[in-house]
């Protein structure tokens, strides 16, 4: 197991379940919701924009987000795309977040994760 990436920061936009970024907290990472920090409804390009200025890895359920041309990993912290159906538990969800970002850790920065049940791939 690599880098545990506690120094990760987070931003987790409103299609995530609310719970996921106290979840990372009480793992003791560094995360915020975009309900919390007055970006509800704001546009994907807004939400990025935010993301790439706190220096914080995006996670999201949004695929458009997964279009490299228009947010490029590269630019910025890392996105993670959750592709976890709607029908699973939060639990469930959380679960799968926090075991990506534990074993990726830092190697999520500047990256793409498709984090699927049981699977996540990374695109540089």
């Amino acid at each position: 197991m690599g880098d545990s990436g506690l120094s990760l920061r987070f931003l987790t936009d409103e299609d995530v379940p609310r719970s996921t970024a106290r979840v990372l907290r009480d793992a003791g990472f560094d995360a915020v919701d975009v309900r919390d920090v007055g970006l509800r409804g704001k546009s994907d390009a807004q939400v990025y924009a935010f993301a790439q200025h706190e220096n914080r890895l995006l996670i999201t359920c949004d695929l458009g987000f997964s279009n490299i041309l228009n947010f490029p990993p590269a630019e910025s912290a890392g996105l993670l795309v959750v592709r976890i159906p709607d029908s699973e538990p939060i639990d469930v969800f959380n679960h799968e977040v926090l075991q990506a970002v534990t074993e990726i850790g830092e190697n999520l920065r500047q990256h793409l994760a498709i984090v699927e049940k049981g699977k996540v791939r990374l695109r540089g």
